[in-house]
């Protein structure tokens, strides 16, 4: 199981979020691994939609470019045997590759590990869920913030 030092999420925000952007995918794959097979395969399945097949083959020796391959033509529907290869550090680098590419979406974890009930229990994905909505609130206000630090003489 991967492990995330206490002293390494620390109290105080992440300046602009930089922190945060290397704590979220080891607490990802952290979750990854503690959840049942079910909510493993709709972890993938968000972090897959928005990355391309070219994108997927560079990502973890290909092995989330032969699960799109597999649902080529039909709704991505990630299967339990889809994940027997897949391992922490491959969900670490998905989720490293999905911020890139639309943070948005992993952002979008929150309400999926809000809603499962075998999650919410999760000390990791307590802390993976502070962290994204931590970050979000920090993006819509970052505009707000500019604004008004433009408007100061």
């Amino acid at each position: 199981m991967t492990s995330i030092e206490p002293n390494s999420l620390g109290n105080a925000p992440a300046p602009a979020g930089m922190a945060s952007e290397t704590q979220i995918p080891a607490l990802v794959a952290q979750v990854y691994e503690a959840a049942p097979a079910e909510e493993r395969c709709h972890l993938v399945e968000t972090l897959l939609r928005p990355l391309g097949v070219l994108s997927l083959v560079a990502i973890a020796h290909g092995v989330f470019a032969k699960i799109r391959f597999r649902s080529a033509g039909h709704e991505l529907n990630v299967r339990v045997d889809d994940l027997q290869n897949v391992s922490a550090a491959d969900m670490m680098a998905l989720v490293h590759h999905a911020q890139q590419v639309s943070i948005e979406t992993v952002d979008s974890l929150v309400q999926q590990l809000s809603n499962s009930g075998s999650m919410t229990g999760s000390a990791a994905a307590i802390v993976l869920v502070g962290l994204l909505v931590q970050r979000a609130r920090a993006r819509r206000l970052a505009p707000v913030q500019a604004r008004d630090a433009s408007l100061d003489p």
